[in-house]
């Protein structure tokens, strides 16, 4: 069963512009991107897919395999074209952020697993438990809830589930029942083809999570869990502090 990892890459970035090209490290964004995820055991191809030539040069620039793509609103939109393009072999694939420079390689592969093990999902994704406030009630922190079988219910920007006894706080962090949803997927072909055909739905455009759209049109989607959250790259502060902690490791 082919698995093809794919990482959406577009140069544009409101809080953070040409985020991707930064390399204050030596080496740009998306190349700490693409070696992270290289190092995956389950993933048989990896490639960029870009709307920018210079995100597609510096990939090749370092080795990479990268694909030009015509504008898309989203980076699962993207995918679609990479896989109708040019990945007809791969039966799932990988939906990997191209500003997440530390992803744990472990996540893909268990990501993975998780679909190859649940015949009847559509796609899976992770999430991890929450241990803080403030993550909780930040409305950027997806959050999601599961059935009993560990499919995913429903996903919010809000702290679901809500407590209506209790205080989240004597919840927090050791009997945490929030879970962070993290924006890593692993797609079946022929579902996200359907997928990126549909319209956006309601409960999508209301809370601006695409994946609604696949809830609300009835997929299963297998949620699996890991110990701690990934980190991505939104603002100027966020990339100091990852430029500071690969100094700290390779000094």
């Amino acid at each position: 069963m082919p698995v093809c990892g794919v990482i959406p890459a577009r140069l544009e970035s409101s809080r953070l512009p040409g985020k991707l090209l930064l390399s204050e490290t030596g080496q740009t964004l998306i190349q700490h991107t693409w070696e992270a995820a290289a190092r995956s055991e389950r993933l048989d191809r990896l490639i960029v897919a870009t709307d920018s030539l210079e995100i597609l040069e510096a990939v090749h620039g370092f080795g990479g395999k990268a694909c030009l793509t015509g504008e898309h609103p989203s980076g699962t939109d993207r995918i679609a074209e990479v896989a109708e393009k040019e990945l007809f072999d791969a039966d799932i694939l990988v939906n990997i952020q191209g500003d997440e420079p530390e992803i744990a390689p472990e996540f893909i592969d268990q990501l993975i697993e998780l679909l190859e093990s649940s015949p009847e999902a559509d796609m899976a994704t992770l999430a991890t438990p929450i241990r803080n406030l403030e993550q909780l009630q930040d409305s950027s922190c997806t959050k999601v809830v599961c059935r009993r079988d560990g499919s995913a219910m429903y996903f919010s920007r809000l702290p679901i589930p809500f407590t209506r006894d209790v205080a989240p706080e004597t919840l927090l962090p050791e009997e945490s029942p929030w879970l962070l949803h993290l924006g890593l997927y692993a797609y079946r072909r022929p579902f996200l083809l359907e997928l990126t055909q549909i319209p956006p739905t309601p409960l999508e455009q209301l809370e601006k999570l695409e994946q609604l759209r696949a809830l609300e049109t009835g997929a299963k989607i297998q949620v699996g869990t890991v110990a701690h959250p990934t980190v991505g790259i939104d603002t100027p502060e966020d990339y100091a502090q990852f430029v500071a902690r690969y100094e700290q490791e390779t000094s």
